[in-house]
């Protein structure tokens, strides 16, 4: 199935000069759904993957089903103020600023082989620092995927060091 096929584009959202890849109409419809998980899938079955992590809300969609395909667990990464145990925290930059993450402390173990699962790879900011905050709490990162890079924002460049895997390519 090509996904591309599935993902609308709406020019001008949410601005004049955006072309917007709407992940709706691919995620609202059971069979590119399933198909989308199964690329995940079939790309970390073989990683020896302990954990999912996922950053909110987009992350949570496709990284919930993966890891539950997969027989592990799922790590929410999410801003200040909306986990309720102690966290740690990264601050990561973005294209105008910074901002800043978390996770729950005890989230996870030293050791463990994690993935990263989003819906869209851009400038690679923010992605950046979810792998910043996994190491940061002793994981190591062994893949991180998406379903959509925007190829012409270069943000696989701040990912360089990580194995990086992306479903869907757009220029922009």
């Amino acid at each position: 199935m090509d996904l591309r096929d599935k993902i609308r584009i709406i020019d001008g959202f949410p601005k004049e000069g955006i072309s917007f890849k709407d992940i709706t109409t691919l995620i609202g419809e059971g069979e590119s759904l399933k198909a989308s998980i199964d690329m995940f899938v079939d790309y970390l079955k073989d990683k020896k993957i302990d954990l999912i992590v996922g950053p909110e809300a987009r992350g949570f969609i496709f990284g919930v089903p993966v890891a539950y395909a997969l027989g592990i667990g799922f790590v929410p990464v999410r801003k200040p103020g909306k986990l309720p145990g102690e966290t740690i925290s990264v601050d990561y930059d973005l294209e105008y600023g910074s901002d800043v993450l978390q996770i729950h402390k005890d989230a996870i173990k030293k050791g463990q082989r994690v993935a990263i699962i989003d819906d869209l790879l851009a400038t690679g900011g923010t992605l950046e620092g979810v792998a910043k905050l996994v190491e940061q709490a002793g994981g190591e990162v062994v893949s991180i995927d998406f379903l959509i890079e925007l190829t012409e924002l270069k943000g696989r460049d701040k990912l360089k060091n990580y194995d990086v895997l992306s479903l869907v390519q757009y220029d922009l």
